[in-house]
């Protein structure tokens, strides 16, 4: 009887599975906001398990935290900013490009991964912003990586890429230089002795 009702379920969910596409719990996010974003994955390659998750984030988000996730290894990959910040009185000069995740997940199953990030001002508001999602299993790969192009939606796509809408900034809101000229680390910087 279990056996039986492991085969319907496999079956139940290979059927929907070529049109459950790696999503993100969120439709919205806000510029200059530190946003919560959950992954969610439907399903493997296939019958395949999912191996390993891969995360690439594009210009215009920075502050990106990873969560870690019990039973997998977690790892990013960083590159060089074009002009260093400051976040609480410290200078960043590099940020997370990519964020990977190395585990397994059988195809059967469902899961989300976690991450935290700012989309700034770089990116306009009122669009979608995606954000291509890999899933690397043993003998193959789902690449959630295609972004639609002129009068295209992403339901248009085979492997549509993740995406949110980017609202604008409640306190700046048509304002673009402004969020960049405030500076914390003046008033942060005098406030101790050394």
């Amino acid at each position: 009887m279990k056996k039986a009702l492991m085969t319907l379920a496999s079956l139940a969910l290979s059927a929907p599975a070529a049109h459950a596409h790696a999503t993100f719990e969120q439709r919205e996010v806000t510029q200059n906001e530190r946003e919560r974003m959950v992954i969610r994955i439907p399903h493997g390659c296939g019958p395949e398990a999912t191996l390993r998750l891969r995360v690439s984030i594009p210009d215009g988000i920075n502050a990106v935290q990873p969560m870690v996730k019990a039973g997998w290894n977690l790892s990013v990959v960083t590159s060089p900013l074009a002009e260093p910040n400051h976040s609480h009185g410290t200078e960043i000069t590099e940020d997370v490009r990519e964020i990977i995740w190395e585990g397994e997940l059988p195809s059967e199953f469902y899961d989300e991964f976690v991450f935290r990030a700012r989309f700034t001002e770089a990116l306009p508001a009122g669009e979608m912003v995606y954000i291509p999602v890999v899933q690397e299993c043993a003998t193959g790969a789902e690449r959630w990586i295609e972004i639609p192009g002129q009068g295209q939606s992403a339901g248009d796509l085979r492997y549509p890429a993740p995406g949110v809408i980017l609202l604008p900034a409640a306190d700046h809101g048509h304002s673009h230089g402004q969020s960049h000229s405030h500076s914390h680390s003046h008033s942060h910087g005098h406030s101790h002795g050394n």
